[in-house]
């Protein structure tokens, strides 16, 4: 089963990303990742392994920013590895989305997509949503929130999603279907 971490607030997202994972560990995974904004700038990490072996990537390359969504994956569909690991940036790095569930229409959306010119990465019903949002706003300029409202009503099954975008790093979008999602909110 999936964990999704976010975070945004005044201090560095990526240790808290990181705790917030690891605590999530007794789930089980096979890949984790992260994504942060800082500035205009989205910086995505992943991989297949352990939340320890993502820390250790990350040694000496801190990830800076003080938004960010975190992820661990448990395979339902590719393989585990890295490229199949969360989380999905767009086409133009814009934004970055963190899944948990099953889109059970993603092959025919995929091939929609396809038709449009998008080539795939990955093997995951999660980056099908990440290129739809972004067809969404391509064809409709509206709002990456608006977009993602627009893309989830073409969803058919349960999700939980996160997203951040450097178009709006003070900005984390939620949304579920189905699929537990919990937000706290803190001062301090």
């Amino acid at each position: 089963m999936c964990g999704i971490v976010g975070y945004i607030g005044d201090k560095e997202a990526e240790d808290l990303l990181l705790t917030g994972l690891k605590r999530l560990e007794y789930r089980g995974y096979d890949s984790a990742g992260l994504a942060t904004v800082n500035g205009d700038v989205l910086h995505v990490q992943k991989q297949e392994g352990k939340v320890d072996d993502l820390r250790n990537s990350l040694n000496g390359s801190p990830v800076d920013g003080t938004t960010g969504v975190g992820h661990t994956r448990w395979a339902t569909h590719g393989a585990p590895n890295d490229a199949n690991a969360h989380p999905h940036a767009s086409t133009d790095g814009s934004f970055a989305l963190v899944h948990n569930g099953i889109i059970e229409n993603h092959g025919v959306i995929k091939e929609r997509l396809e038709e449009k010119g998008y080539t795939f990465q990955s093997e995951t019903d999660t980056e099908v949503l990440v290129y739809l949002i972004e067809e969404v706003q391509r064809e409709t300029d509206l709002s990456l929130p608006e977009a993602v409202r627009q893309a989830l009503t073409q969803i058919v099954g349960a999700y939980g999603i996160a997203l951040v975008s450097r178009e709006d790093p003070d900005l984390l979008i939620a949304a579920r279907n189905g699929s537990p999602l919990i937000l706290g909110v803190g001062d301090g």
